[in-house]
């Protein structure tokens, strides 16, 4: 159980159903839980040195990560057989990052997805944002964002848990938004196997703050085609209607008799034709819950791979990689539509003109906290 991330006692309590009896991932060659660098990645155009860090635990999971982007590039774990694998899509080197199309793994900020006509207003003021979605819209922080800038990073050492900090100050202005904003981003391992993002923001002007990791994962293996056979089971019951433009459109509707009625385990590709093939929707957690609670289960049948995801955040954006069009990734692999999923814990999209949504306007002298676990395991 995520014993050694999430604190609250109360918490570890409510998730132990929820757990279960999932067995961790066999044992790795090393045993040890370890972190190693920084090492030289590359060197970004400018000159400027790319760091790369490795996280091992004793159950044979290795993590990968660079500070460009504050980028996930690897995720290795066993399978049922002790196989181990990379379950993340991503690149061989540092020219892949520099030309990905599709956030491969990376840090997102300032604000995660959608931002309707690239505006918003603060205090009877309007803010103009890039527009870099459909030609009016703001998406994932515009046309930089925290993916495409170097991060400060070093790693730490804990009783239960190893890892690296990242630290980036956007400054007053970027992209369009205002306000000084400075980020700390934690990614830490444990023997539990259970990865976790912690976020922390603070800023000297009101701005608004939805950051998000943006893996796309294949359980069965980054090389090896789509992942409509994952079963997925999501801890939601409503979800956001979405408008041509995939911008909400103020609307939160039960899943009940919709194709995104995952709260019993069914085939991500059971129903995708209802929906045009298309997932790419904010799903609500259900209960409007407090702290660190479930959110999904996905499990591969073939390679007996399972991921539960906890978060403090509402929901998440269900993303199946439709718009995937042969990418030349990992390996030389082509990643197509349907090569890996996107669970993006978050806040809601277009919560800025949103009133009805749960805020994400950040003031000065309050601290932005949020927590993302993926706990690994074989069944």
């Amino acid at each position: 159980m995520p014993a050694g991330l999430v604190k609250k006692r109360g918490e570890l309590a409510d998730l132990l159903a929820f757990l279960g009896t999932q067995k961790p991932a066999s044992t790795g060659p090393s045993g040890r839980l370890e972190v190693v660098g920084p090492t030289v990645y590359g060197k970004l155009p400018s000159g400027q040195q790319v760091d790369e860090y490795t996280l091992t635990n004793r159950g044979g999971m290795e993590v990968r990560l660079i500070n460009y982007g504050a980028t996930l590039t690897s995720l290795i774990t066993p399978d049922r057989e002790g196989k181990r694998t990379d379950i993340v899509l991503g690149y061989d080197d540092l020219a892949g990052y520099l030309g990905d199309p599709i956030s491969s793994g990376c840090i997102v900020g300032r604000y995660a997805n959608r931002i309707a006509g690239a505006r918003f207003t603060i205090n009877g003021k309007a803010f103009e944002l890039d527009k870099n979605f459909r030609g009016g819209h703001h998406l994932h922080g515009g046309d930089v964002g925290f993916q495409r800038r170097l991060w400060e990073a070093h790693s730490f050492r804990e009783p239960d848990s190893v890892g690296v900090e990242l630290r980036y100050t956007s400054p007053d202005g970027e992209a369009g938004y205002p306000g000084r904003l400075k980020v700390v981003v934690r990614v830490a391992l444990n023997q539990q196997n259970e990865l976790s993002f912690s976020y922390q923001a603070r800023t000297d002007k009101a701005t608004h703050v939805n950051l998000t990791q943006h893996s796309y994962f294949n359980l069965r293996g980054h090389d090896t085609g789509d992942v409509l056979d994952h079963r997925l089971r999501l801890y939601c019951d409503r979800y956001l209607p979405v408008d041509r433009d995939g911008l909400p459109t103020g609307q939160i509707a039960s899943v009940a008799g919709t194709p995104f009625d995952f709260r019993q385990p069914r085939s991500i590709g059971s129903q995708i034709r209802e929906v045009a093939g298309l997932y790419d929707h904010q799903v609500v957690i259900a209960g409007n819950p407090t702290g660190v609670v479930p959110l999904a289960r996905v499990s591969e049948p073939q390679s007996g791979r399972v991921m539960e995801i906890f978060t403090d955040q509402p929901g998440a954006q269900l993303y199946t990689s439709i718009h995937l069009s042969r990418v030349v990734g990992r390996g030389g692999t082509i990643y197509r539509k349907y090569a890996g999923l996107c669970l993006e814990t978050q806040h809601f999209p277009d919560s800025p003109n949103r009133p009805e949504f749960p805020s994400t306007l950040l003031r000065p002298g309050e601290v932005f906290r949020s927590q993302t676990i993926h706990r690994f395991s074989t069944e």
